[in-house]
């Protein structure tokens, strides 16, 4: 789990968000015709501790007792015991899934998700999409896409799973050398995003005062600048920072004294944004008839997969999506009575003329 620390927040995010994830969980939705959602989590632990394993407050979705659940239990050749939960609840609609993540008091309640459902009427088919979503956390951070390629994009959202996978495989050397540029821009979208978040922070604060080197703008031009400082050396931020020598450099001395303050709390705030308490997860959907459009990865069960991470809904919402359509047979077979009606109407008048 996240742990705060005195260092300068830089040098906590540059080594990304911890996690413990435990217990290791995957929920999946199973989508109904009429909106409704049965919600299956399988839930794996290494606990020993019967007090400490499956703690609702451990656990990554809203989850409590109302749930029917069934526990077991496995032990290695080694003779280590892992221990299994599966747990299944049926929801009438997505309004009901979304009062439990408002009423959250598992491991993930600091984040804000939300569920969707709409269906569509298009006489042969009946449409259906579902979604899962998570606010972003920060307000003036940048896409990762602004950072990374279409490759490098799929590479980043992709399941550990697959990124093994791909890594042990044929092109082993082609998606290791993906992996480290993945890495590399990660580390400057990060770096990037602390910076422009504590100037639109910092800004708010004072105001957006129009000083000499105060203005938004005057600020937003030297964050590649700063960004790139971070990067490069982050040993020594923390004391760089307290004695006030890069707050000297970025807004000038007089106002580093005269806003102090304010810069103080900026970083504050972006800590909070940035060192989420976070375990992560994964989510599958099964959705009703034909899937045909989805933004999610197939599993090894052929199931639609997404992994939830903390740096996915950093600077912009993570929408989990699937389509589905499931055929309307009543306007078939009116449609077929329809035709057989013209067609039939069509001979008779044929034949009368001849």
């Amino acid at each position: 789990m996240n742990k705060k620390s005195n260092k300068l927040i830089v040098s906590l995010i540059l080594m990304m968000i911890m996690s413990c994830n435990e217990p290791e969980t995957i929920v999946t939705d199973y989508v109904h015709t009429d909106g409704s959602v049965t919600r299956k989590v399988e839930m794996k632990s290494n606990e020993s501790d019967v007090k400490k394993r499956f703690k609702i407050s451990d656990i990554q979705i809203p989850f409590d007792r109302t749930w029917n659940v069934r526990d077991s239990l496995g032990i290695n050749t080694k003779g280590d015991t892992t221990w299994f939960r599966k747990a299944e609840k049926l929801f009438k609609n997505v309004g009901d899934i979304n009062l439990t993540y408002v009423a959250d008091s598992g491991c993930n309640k600091e984040i804000s998700r939300h569920a969707g459902f709409k269906r569509s009427f298009k006489w042969f088919n009946t449409g259906f999409r579902f979604s899962e979503t998570i606010d972003r956390k920060s307000s003036f951070g940048y896409p990762v896409s602004n950072f990374l390629n279409k490759e490098e994009l799929l590479y980043f959202y992709s399941p550990e799973s697959i990124k093994n996978e791909k890594e042990a495989g044929r092109d082993s050397l082609k998606f290791r050398a993906l992996s480290d540029s993945v890495r590399r821009k990660t580390d400057k979208w990060t770096a990037r995003n602390i910076v422009s978040e504590w100037i639109g922070e910092f800004s708010r604060l004072t105001g957006y005062k129009t000083d000499s080197g105060m203005s938004v703008q005057t600020l937003k031009s030297r964050e590649t600048e700063f960004a790139n400082i971070i990067e490069k050396d982050d040993k020594e931020l923390d004391s760089l920072w307290k004695n006030g020598i890069i707050l000297k450099e970025f807004i000038g001395e007089a106002n580093a004294m005269k806003y102090g303050s304010e810069a103080d709390s900026a970083l504050s705030i972006v800590t909070g944004n940035f060192l989420v308490n976070f375990s992560d997860y994964s989510l599958r959907i099964v959705m009703p008839g034909k899937l045909f459009g989805t933004n999610g990865f197939m599993d090894s069960s052929q199931t639609l997969l997404w992994p939830v991470k903390a740096d996915y809904f950093l600077t912009e919402p993570y929408e989990m999506r699937a389509e589905s359509k499931v055929p309307n047979k009543w306007a078939w077979i009116v449609s077929g009575f329809f035709l057989v009606f013209v067609l039939t109407g069509v001979i008779i008048r044929v034949i009368k003329k001849g």
